[in-house]
């Protein structure tokens, strides 16, 4: 078992919207991982602040359940959940209310020297959280803050919302979550890149042909329709996560592993994307929509069908992107992006597509086979899978290619588990450090580009193509890559 690292100070986590289905699925599950591996403070205790009318015990049943829930069997134990229950407290709050914030106040007197504030609510409450934070005198000294995405939905928005928390944190003190940048695969980039030569050498527009990034799910909008139809795939999925992996993929190597040195790297690769504008965007960009049809034998309805829906919607539940990133190592590198809902197969991945060798001197009919591809696997079973040409293990074919994988299985081929996104980001907030967290001209950055394609979608008058659900989205997204013997990679090659 891990033991607490030094590095990792006493820290009280104050958990707003503590009821809500992030807290119980994910982050009290995480918090439980931290509490087996030894990576809690002693003293480090949560405070669970929500509207719902709750005491401690009925607070501490329902993370308990949760728990139970969320936790695999074989990983949970009771001697753990009875641990981290101890550390738990409950605090009844409208968060509207300023003279509630009395008691949050009235905690501090009691907590550790350092607070963190971790807003799980919805994005317009941010301010007024802080607000009456602030009023009650509630923002101790180092006080933190953790916001979930998405902060804001346009540029001007997310700058309004940014404004008012960094009247009463300091920047270095706002930690802005993207729950990709936790994910172990997404960590390994940086390994993978920069301290391997052999991909180092060769992460550039001399070796790589293009580069794909694919977020895919089967799920539709869950019961969200409301929500999902002011937002889009493209506010929900693209302007974060997605933008997010391509400035892991694409960035120069920062000057050290600070917070700063790598996301000035990522800020880079922000500043360098291409506009997609008016004038290209039919060519550059895809909207899709999922009508009625079926994943895994079962029968799903279209978006419009969906619950809550209306039926003149033009909402898009799927994007594909081509995009150019505009400096001396990507020059003529097309980065294909792509996200959708109920779409054939959950997953998330990264493929570098490398080009093939100029002098080929094998059998015509096996020159696919040559090209490489770095298969780097999010979910749902995290690895990187290197593909190679090899001959034929065979006496009667001579000199045939055939394409094997070299695989890094995190899952299967290492001991032990791994670690959920959140407890990763979790444990960083805690020791403060800040480098897995988007900084606000990160935020901005990505907002302006989205929002040029989003105008230029407005008045190109782009409407979204429909697609079956439980199919790859719509055919044009297939247009969008096809040339030069480019296609989307299908996971039955990986």
């Amino acid at each position: 078992m891990m033991r607490i690292d030094d590095a990792i100070n006493p820290c009280d986590l104050v958990l707003f919207g503590c009821v809500g289905d992030l807290s119980l699925r994910k982050l009290f599950p995480a918090l439980y991982h931290l509490q087996v591996a030894g990576l809690l403070h002693e003293t480090t205790r949560i405070i669970g602040i929500a509207r719902k009318d709750l005491d401690d015990t009925s607070f501490a049943a329902m993370v308990d359940s949760a728990l139970r829930t969320h936790v695999a069997g074989e990983q949970f134990e009771r001697h753990h959940c009875e641990a981290l229950l101890k550390r738990i407290s409950y605090l009844r709050l409208e968060l509207t209310q300023v003279d509630d914030y009395r008691a949050v106040k009235k905690l501090l007197v009691t907590l550790s020297p350092t607070v963190i504030h971790y807003l799980a609510t919805p994005p317009e409450l941010y301010g007024t959280v802080c607000e009456h934070l602030h009023a009650s005198d509630a923002i101790s000294q180092g006080a933190r803050i953790a916001l979930e995405k998405p902060i804001g939905h346009d540029l001007e928005s997310s700058r309004r919302i940014n404004d008012i928390v960094s009247r009463y944190f300091d920047e270095q003190d706002i930690y802005r979550i993207d729950h990709y940048l936790g994910k172990e695969t997404v960590q390994n980039l940086i390994a993978l890149r920069f301290a391997n030569n052999l991909f180092g050498s060769q992460w550039d527009q001399h070796h790589i042909d293009h580069v794909q990034i694919t977020l895919a799910e089967e799920v539709g909008i869950e019961g969200r329709w409301g929500y999902y139809d002011q937002v889009g795939q493209m506010r929900d999925m693209v302007q974060n996560h997605l933008i997010q992996l391509l400035c892991m993929v694409a960035m120069d190597p920062p000057t050290q592993l600070s917070a700063d040195s790598i996301r000035d790297e990522k800020l880079n690769v922000l500043r360098a994307l291409r506009p997609i504008t008016e004038k290209n965007v039919l060519r550059r960009s895809v909207r899709g929509q999922y009508r009625a049809g079926q994943i895994d034998g079962t029968a799903c309805p279209g978006y419009l069908e969906e619950e809550g829906g209306r039926s003149d919607s033009d909402t898009e539940t799927f994007v594909a992107l081509r995009v150019n990133i505009d400096n001396w190592r990507w020059s003529g590198v097309p980065f294909y992006l792509r996200t959708g809902k109920r779409l054939a197969d959950k997953v998330s991945e990264i493929v570098i597509n490398y080009k093939s060798q100029r002098h080929y001197i094998f059998d015509p009919r096996h020159r696919s086979m040559v090209q490489n591809k770095l298969i780097i696997r999010l979910q749902p079973d995290e690895g990187i899978r290197l593909r190679v040409a090899t001959k034929e293990q065979s006496l009667g074919q001579g000199m045939a290619l055939q394409s094997r994988a070299l695989d890094l299985d995190f899952g299967g081929g290492q001991k032990g588990r791994i670690p959920d996104a959140y407890e990763r980001l979790l444990l960083e907030l805690m020791r403060g450090n800040s480098s897995l967290f988007v900084r606000r001209d990160e935020i901005e950055a990505s907002w302006e580009w989205c929002d040029n394609l989003i105008e230029a979608w407005h008045k190109s008058g782009d409407q979204p193509e429909p697609y079956a659900a439980g199919s790859w989205g719509p055919e044009s997204a297939d247009s969008l890559i096809a040339g030069r013997g480019r296609a989307w990679h299908q996971r039955i090659d990986s």
